[in-house]
């Protein structure tokens, strides 16, 4: 079968559409992809990847353009939109996986226009707007957060499951400060980098891009030996490391910790769209897997009060029960079911 996936934007987006490319190569479909030429979308699948082709339409977001910018961002879609339905005719395509983000529009409509079945997945515990509007014209919704959802579970990748452990004393923190840099996380890690380096705890910490030379010109002056990263690909690895991490609350990253069975003080994005990322640590709080403090709630504090009553082993095993296995390849599979018993 050739099946188009779409979306995209930012990284969180992209991990999944990956996880559901590989899932889908991997039972026989050919595939191809389309995004945008804003965002990281051509980052991640410019050299193709499991795509057999890839296309990046000129289109941007348009919830949060003003006046002008908002009507050059409509008519780009709409562009957009006629592009990716002359894509989806030239390659035949039988179904449209939507992973979310404004990448995902065009190709969404153009499957509707199309009569093409529409299958969506949404990663946050807050629907984004396309999604919203798109979820009652999809022939499936998925989502982690959704009771209703055929599928439970965050498509990850393998490797957070076949390194997966139960962590029972912390040896290690990791922070993530993401890849372009989460300042409020950074300044967090330099405020208690003395108290862990006297404790004897190894400190790991992705500070990004933008702020790498400030977080390292920091540790420097409090002469304190850390293993300090711009940014890396070798996350999985990180996360295996680590016996606790602190890091924003977007959804790939907290569920690969979950999947991991690594604990998370998270500290949520405070100007995602609907407040997202709190939401999406919701469950995380309610099963007392972890921990979640909004920024600027005296986090220096809270963080100190959390590492004299971790209870690491047991919030590390729930967080493992809690993840599920194979969602991608499930995915892939009820796509299947749903595709040729239309036919």
């Amino acid at each position: 079968m050739k099946i188009c996936i779409t979306g995209g934007g930012t990284g969180g987006h992209l991990m999944i559409a990956e996880a559901l490319a590989k899932a889908a190569v991997e039972n026989g479909h050919e595939l191809i992809f389309i995004g945008s030429t804003h965002g990281q979308d051509r980052k991640y699948f410019g050299d193709r990847s499991h795509f057999s082709n890839v296309y990046f339409l000129e289109t941007t977001g348009v919830v949060n353009q003003n006046g002008f910018k908002k009507l050059l961002a409509l008519y780009k879609v709409i562009r957009g939109f006629f592009q990716a339905r002359s894509l989806l005719k030239r390659h035949k395509i039988k179904a449209v996986y939507s992973v979310g983000g404004f990448s995902a529009a065009p190709a969404s409509f153009a499957s509707l226009s199309s009569l093409i079945p529409l299958f969506i997945h949404e990663q946050n515990a807050v629907y984004g707007r396309l999604n919203t509007l798109l979820k009652p014209l999809a022939k499936s919704f998925i989502s982690a957060y959704d009771k209703e959802s055929e599928i439970q579970g965050y498509p990850v990748k393998e490797i957070f499951y076949k390194r997966a452990r139960v962590r029972s004393k912390l040896k290690t923190i990791l922070f993530l400060g993401g890849s372009h840099g989460a300042k409020a996380i950074n300044d967090l890690a330099l405020s208690v980098a003395k108290d862990l380096y006297s404790a004897g705890i190894k400190i790991l910490h992705q500070a990004g891009e933008a702020d790498f030379e400030r977080v390292s010109s920091a540790y420097k002056a409090l002469d304190i030996e850390v293993e300090l990263y711009s940014f890396t690909t070798e996350l999985a690895s990180l996360i295996e490391q680590a016996d606790l991490a602190v890091s924003r609350a977007g959804a790939s990253t907290l569920w690969e910790l979950t999947t991991n069975g690594c604990p998370g003080f998270y500290v949520p994005y405070p100007y995602a769209a609907g407040d997202h990322q709190y939401y999406n640590a919701a469950f995380i709080i309610e099963n007392k897997m972890g921990w979640c403090v909004r920024e600027g709630d005296a986090l220096q504090v809270k963080l100190l009060e959390a590492l004299t009553n971790l209870n690491l082993e047991e919030k590390s095993k729930k967080l493992i029960a809690h993840a599920n296995r194979d969602v991608a390849t499930k995915m892939i599979q009820a796509l299947e079911k749903k595709v040729y018993n239309a036919s």
